[in-house]
């Protein structure tokens, strides 16, 4: 099970990237907002992986986020959503906006993605209403944020989740640490920063 690819982008295409680890190369479908953040061939790229097993083929589907992974593997939990539907889903409108969407049972909304008819909308508001509710949609969009930091703030509070702490204390930790930087950490730094002041 592949579950994390570091790399070079090899080519991309809309929908698809080839990313060279160490000589092998790997095609991986992607949704659009992926698509366009990667860098151009020859980037360094770092992606979270979904490995699909079916009986006639093994694909991959990358992320550049945790909340992207998170939605896709929701979506395809829904009755009748394919891997490839959950992609056009996320290719068509923002996580964050989609969690919010599906909380308020806003059809109009999902149906606007092209793909999605109204049976298929109402199916994704009923299945996931209760199923997203763990997820932040802020972990994506931090209004007034650097670029980069949004996703930076989603792969901390993972961390800090994954040590056991609760996300309440982990967000206001968090918070803390990319507010007081005057320059962007690293993720390691922003790590440890925070975990100095949970145990302040």
């Amino acid at each position: 099970m592949i579950a994390f690819l570091r790399g070079q982008v090899l080519d991309k295409q809309p929908g698809r990237l080839i990313v060279d680890v160490q000589g092998v190369g790997y095609e991986l479908h992607v949704p659009l907002s992926t698509f366009y953040d990667v860098g151009e061939a020859g980037a360094a790229v770092s992606l979270r992986v979904h490995t699909h097993v079916r009986e006639d083929a093994l694909l991959l589907y990358g992320f550049l986020t945790l909340l992207e992974q998170q939605v896709f593997e929701r979506l395809i939990a829904v009755s009748g959503i394919g891997p490839k539907l959950a992609i056009a889903v996320l290719s068509g409108i923002e996580p964050s906006e989609l969690i919010g969407a599906v909380q308020r049972g806003d059809i109009a909304r999902i149906t606007r993605v092209p793909g999605v008819g109204k049976k298929t909308a109402e199916r994704i508001v009923l299945e996931l209403r209760d199923r997203l509710d763990s997820l932040s949609p802020v972990a994506l969009d931090v209004p007034g944020a650097p670029a980069g930091e949004g996703r930076m703030r989603d792969d901390l509070l993972s961390a800090l989740q994954n040590l056991g702490y609760h996300r309440p204390l982990a967000e206001k930790a968090v918070d803390a640490v990319l507010t007081d930087r005057q320059d962007p950490p690293t993720l390691e730094q922003a790590l440890r920063a925070a975990l100095r002041e949970m145990t302040r």
